[in-house]
């Protein structure tokens, strides 16, 4: 098993499969998040935090998602790094976009933005959630229930600062970009890989990342229009 994830093989597995993931992850994150818009008292969303914050396989599965992110971001570098040390000069200098996609040839920079946003929001709201507070993090009751008003914390961000909404919208649309390949790729790499496949996941690709990049982009795009 060390032997398969050491070879060029392995890495290229091990960043698909975490990928795939990930890619299951955005569906949760994206529908509770899709919460702030339907209810603008924050019961909705804040039902939706408490559940994330206390349910046990939530808790459980946390630690493997924060695996999942250091694995995809780690082997991805790596399958980077050895690509373009393998490369020979001049290769794809002439025509480049007769031989692959525009997002194919800049996932690792189109990775690298998302990763630099990811941290800024983990900041905004999960370590305040989760570990530091926030004076916004009042305690409120919903049907009888005690739980941290997350509402209130993620809200205020999108209502008093426009730049940060702007920059969030930006993170959506180049994650959009970085899942129209990296979905149809990923199922090409365990195995999924003639022709019929490749053709019906691409544009299943196309879709989902439409789908998240869009999702994502409302929230803000609300905030701004409505308050």
């Amino acid at each position: 098993m060390n032997k398969l994830f050491a070879s060029s093989i392995g890495r290229k597995l091990l960043v698909a499969l975490s990928g795939m993931f990930l890619i299951l992850f955005l569906v949760v994150h994206l529908s509770i998040n899709l919460l702030l818009i339907f209810d603008d008292s924050g019961a909705l969303f804040n039902k939706g935090a408490h559940f994330m914050a206390t349910n046990p396989m939530v808790g459980v599965m946390e630690p493997l998602l924060a695996v999942g992110f250091v694995v995809h971001i780690m082997y991805a570098t790596i399958v980077t790094i050895r690509n373009y040390r393998a490369r020979p000069n001049g290769y794809l200098k002439n025509l480049p976009s007769a031989n692959s996609s525009w997002e194919s040839r800049n996932m690792f920079v189109l990775g690298g933005i998302i990763l630099f946003f990811l941290i800024l929001h983990l900041n905004h709201f999960f370590v305040k959630m989760k570990f530091t507070g926030d004076p916004l993090l009042t305690t409120v009751i919903i049907d009888g229930v005690a739980m941290k008003n997350s509402y209130l914390l993620v809200s205020s961000l999108f209502k008093e600062n426009f730049w940060y909404s702007i920059g969030y919208m930006i993170w959506a649309v180049f994650l959009g970009f970085h899942l129209v390949h990296g979905f149809w790729s990923a199922f090409q790499t365990v195995g999924l890989n003639n022709e019929v496949w490749i053709q019906r996941l691409q544009n299943v690709s196309i879709i989902y990342a439409t789908i998240i990049a869009a999702g994502f982009c409302i929230i803000p795009l609300y905030f701004i229009i409505f308050f």
